[in-house]
């Protein structure tokens, strides 16, 4: 998966959840602003706690998260 495909994936599942960018940054536990850079992949390669944090709050396993 490239990072760009995990940006365009964060946030199709963020918005299909109905959840707002800072909604699911306090539910995962990670600032907004990080968040809005993984989604514009400005940041890359989060850690595994990240991306287990984003796969909980999303609701989704997390291989759907790195589709």
């Amino acid at each position: 998966m490239t990072s760009r495909g995990f940006g365009r994936v964060l946030r199709a599942l963020r918005k299909g959840k109905g959840l707002g960018l800072r909604e699911l940054a306090k539910d995962a536990d990670v600032p907004p602003g990080y968040l809005a850079e993984l989604e514009t992949r400005k940041k890359r390669n989060p850690s595994l706690d990240v991306l287990k944090r984003l796969a909980k709050a999303l609701d989704v396993p997390l291989p759907e998260l790195l589709e």
